[in-house]
């Protein structure tokens, strides 16, 4: 499925740092968590949770039938998956998978990036709109420049369960973290190119909507994003074969380039300073069948990742 970008715009810069190919065919990885000395991921179209260990060797450890999407952990231990196309969060209770929370009557399509707090707290976005289709029909550029009328909330599920939505109006809200400050909450919108943020407050609903970073210019849609203990966001860029770390206001301070669109990433490793990007060319992870073409790459960092 052709994207038909701009070749006039920036994608292609000069890059000095190159990420290193750890593991390789995946149909589709996303939502990276590294968690007890692994990195866990989704692979959206084997329709299966994955583990990449400290030697990179890969294991397939469930199966959602769904599509697996965001990740993560309870309190107690209990893991947290989205399940994307009955809009879904499951909970693993030993080799069962559960409902956690249905969000088929708040998202108006697929269920999909997943950020769980520390006490719990659930936060989940949707795509909003087939967004198969109108890739299809309009190209990529069609959606991003500017962003479709088509918007999209944010589900907040509280450890027990309970729904509520606590942002809407999104340009396909992705990735998300939270400040090491744990005083704002930012998202990322693929496609207006930007990072959003809010106040993050005591019972973590959120408020006062602005713009984190405007990264248009550099031509950058981001999807997973990871959050360092400098409160710098390292961003994958889905149209450009690049991960990038953000400022609050913009600035770009660092890039690393990977072999592919980078679709999503995050930071890890023992020490907390491995970047794992999860990559794939752009024109397979639009397509609902896709090749086994996905590949995960790692570099070390200055910063580790943020203790929120």
């Amino acid at each position: 499925m052709p994207l038909h970008l701009n070749k006039n715009l920036p994608i292609l810069k000069l890059y000095m740092k190159h990420a290193i190919e750890v593991a390789s065919g995946l149909y589709f990885g996303e939502s990276p968590r590294y968690h007890e000395d692994k990195l866990w991921f989704s692979d959206f179209f084997d329709e299966a949770v994955w583990t990449l260990d400290e030697d990179f060797h890969l294991e397939r450890v469930f199966e959602v039938k769904n599509q697996p999407s965001g990740l993560g952990w309870l309190p107690d231990g209990r893991m947290l998956v989205v399940s994307m196309l009955d809009r879904k969060v499951l909970r693993r209770e030993g080799d069962e998978l559960v409902e956690h929370a249905d969000l088929w009557d708040i998202f108006a399509y697929h269920a999909n990036d997943m950020l769980v707090d520390i006490d719990g707290t659930a936060y989940v976005g949707n795509f909003g709109f087939d967004v198969y289709t109108a890739i299809e029909e309009e190209g990529l550029e069609g959606l991003v420049l500017p962003p479709g009328p088509t918007t999209a909330n944010i589900a907040k599920i509280t450890p027990s369960g309970e729904v509520s939505v606590v942002a809407d109006e999104l340009f396909f809200p992705n990735g998300m973290a939270i400040t090491p400050d744990r005083k704002s909450f930012v998202v990322a919108e693929t496609l207006a190119m930007r990072l959003t943020a809010y106040d993050l407050d005591e019972n973590g609903d959120l408020k006062n909507r602005r713009i984190f970073a405007d990264l248009k210019d550099q031509y950058i849609a981001p999807d997973g994003i990871a959050m360092d203990e400098e409160g710098m966001i390292w961003v994958a860029n889905s149209i450009g074969p690049e991960v990038v770390r953000v400022k609050e206001g913009g600035e770009i301070v660092d890039r690393i380039r990977t072999a592919d669109s980078c679709f999503s990433c995050t930071l890890g490793g023992k020490d907390g300073k491995t970047l794992y990007a999860m990559c794939t060319p752009s024109r397979v992870a639009f397509m609902e069948v896709a090749l086994q073409e996905g590949k995960i790459f790692t570099y070390e960092v200055d910063v580790k990742k943020a203790e929120t």
